[in-house]
């Protein structure tokens, strides 16, 4: 039976038409109750023909992730959720709330295959790729829950979204698209670990969406003791890519940089990633490191600030980004996806 949430609008579109010969209109209909109203049983799509229902039953599920534990933070109102897959996989989602917009951390992979040393969810090895209805139901589940529609998604859960490309593409276009959640493309966010071939690529996509560069040191020597990946494409290769596709698209790119004491957090190391982005129009999310499996630590505000002011004298747009959901380890590389038996009794 196939999840009615892998297609696209028009690919569903054509299956209707062509395979069930359900009439075109009815398409809109369709994506009104799941992706506005948020209704995932085909009998409450009560402007549909009975025949049409049972049509659609005989075709199709909406599998929506399952929600096994939901944690709210004290602090800020953070919300997880540990979400169980048909298959028995769980996985991890954020909603995070801001003074003027919410915003929801969606997954893409099960686990992630490239173990950085400040994230929970590389430590837990991988799994599989999340098909493109998993990845957008996550949203979906989220919204039912709170009952609010979220306007802002960034693809920075677990698992690295440019090794699911395709999926991950095939989800945008479900968000974004004005007849299904119809999000705008420059509130979506896709980060990455630097594959270089595939940032390439996205500067020929033709959508708004932003890029973020999870880059966490200036060097391959710093680079390469953090993230493995560096070994595969180290700095140079990822930056270059990153021109590319600034070139191709006329966007700045975001960097996140997560501030380890003693490791990458004294002005010279500020320094080097001012050299390193040259000309490139970039932006600099600093992240002083969470609770992690390496016991990586925090610098002292005084290092924080001075690595903060040192970007900013040198004409880089660079904060440092607040902290959200860590007492419920809801923040940046904390992600687990893992569920304890007591969560299934």
């Amino acid at each position: 039976m196939k999840n009615i949430l892998d297609f696209d609008y028009s690919g569903l579109q054509s299956y209707l038409i062509n395979e069930i010969g359900i009439e075109k209109y009815r398409t809109d209909q369709i994506c009104n109750w799941i992706y506005k109203k948020r209704v995932f049983d085909f009998e409450e799509m009560t402007n549909l023909s009975k025949q049409d229902r049972s049509f659609l039953k005989d075709n199709f599920v909406i599998s929506i992730p399952q929600i096994i534990k939901k944690q709210v933070s004290k602090i800020d109102g953070t919300t997880k959720y540990l979400f169980g897959l048909d298959d028995g996989n769980t996985i991890e989602s954020v909603i995070i709330y801001y003074p003027s917009r919410t915003i929801a951390c969606i997954s893409t992979q099960v686990g992630c295959p490239l173990r950085c040393e400040f994230c929970s969810t590389g430590q837990n090895g991988f799994v599989r790729n999340l098909t493109t209805g998993e990845i957008a139901g996550q949203l979906l589940a989220m919204e039912k829950d709170i009952n609010i529609d979220v306007k802002n998604i960034v693809y920075m859960g677990m698992g690295e979204p440019l090794l699911n490309f395709e999926n991950v593409l095939n989800s945008i276009e479900i968000l974004n698209h004005p007849k299904m959640k119809k999000i705008g493309a420059r509130h979506i966010t896709i980060s990455t670990a630097g594959i270089p071939h595939r940032i390439e690529e996205l500067g020929d996509v033709d959508k708004e969406f932003r890029l973020s560069v999870s880059l966490h040191a200036p060097s391959n020597v710093q680079r390469d003791k953090i993230m493995p990946i560096n070994h595969k494409y180290p700095v140079e290769q990822v930056m270059q890519a990153c021109r590319i596709y600034q070139e191709k698209t006329n966007k700045r790119v975001t960097f996140e940089y997560i501030l380890i004491k003693g490791f990458n957090d004294t002005r010279e190391d500020a320094l080097k990633l001012v050299e390193l982005f040259g000309d490139m129009k970039v932006m600099v999310n600093l992240i002083p490191v969470n609770s992690n499996p390496a016991n990586f630590e925090k610098p002292s505000k005084k290092f924080i600030d001075r690595f903060l002011d040192t970007l900013i004298n040198k004409g880089i747009d660079a904060v440092v980004r607040a902290e959200k959901g860590s007492d419920i380890l809801a923040a940046c590389g904390q992600l687990k996806g893992k569920v304890k038996e007591e969560n299934l009794r």
